[in-house]
């Protein structure tokens, strides 16, 4: 008889916070964090400024780059730690403070109701502080990985996402950089996961994207193209 799944609360689940020079937000963001999940993480991706040491002052426990490696290359470090922990699941969010850690009990329900495996934040309910542009490429974008992934993704580009701890040794691939966040749902509908979402707010404030339109547009269509042909079980 398989055991039942145990219940999905703040003491089994770990936050993961990649950051690279947030000094200004990430102690805001952990202790926000941290009074909602009681293990907080945050991946230090070589800043050069203060975020490693306001991050351990609000609390967090912190490793550290020594150069940067993209978001990808730190979330990876972050799943390798935590998969020696006792978590069930791993909730990761961004340091920027355009994720309310106040939600996070949003994908806690939907991890208890559904005991869906990957669980991603969706900003489409409203979209109304959403740029015209951004809105667009998001709502395009989406279409196109759920048809690949054969299962409805509201919001693939959204960073606040829940993923269970089964799914995370399929995640060690060799992307590094923004688009390694599309490469997760891929990998997951192609494992066999069950993928959900929950409705996030859309929150603006004075950060700066550090995505290169251009560039990263590209990766994404050639990892579009790699997946394509790739069915899902």
């Amino acid at each position: 008889m398989t055991a039942p799944r145990p219940r999905i609360d703040r003491t089994n689940v770990a936050a993961l916070i990649p950051a690279y020079f947030e000094e200004r937000a990430i102690a805001d963001v952990a202790k926000r964090t941290l009074a909602q999940l009681d293990h907080v993480l945050i991946i230090d991706d070589g800043s050069t400024d203060a975020t490693t040491e306001r991050a351990r002052a609000a609390g967090a426990q912190v490793i550290k780059h020594e150069v940067n490696r993209g978001k990808g290359g730190a979330i990876k470090t972050g799943f390798k730690a935590l998969l020696d922990t006792s978590a069930e699941y791993i909730l990761v969010l961004d340091a920027d403070g355009q994720h309310l850690p106040e939600e996070i009990g949003r994908f806690l329900a939907e991890a208890n109701q559904s005991g869906a495996h990957l669980i991603v934040g969706s900003r489409m309910s409203d979209t109304r502080k959403m740029p015209f542009v951004r809105r667009m490429t998001n709502r395009f974008m989406s279409w196109l990985i759920s048809r690949v992934c054969g299962q409805r993704i509201a919001d693939s580009q959204s960073g606040f996402r829940l993923i269970h701890r089964a799914v995370v040794p399929h995640l060690f691939c060799e992307t590094e950089g923004y688009d390694y966040e599309s490469e997760m749902i891929f990998i997951a509908a192609r494992e066999g996961f069950k993928i959900s979402s929950v409705p996030i707010s859309t929150i603006y404030g004075e950060e700066v994207s550090k995505i290169h339109p251009v560039r990263d547009t590209i990766k994404f269509f050639k990892l579009l193209a790699r997946y394509r042909d790739t069915p899902a079980r």
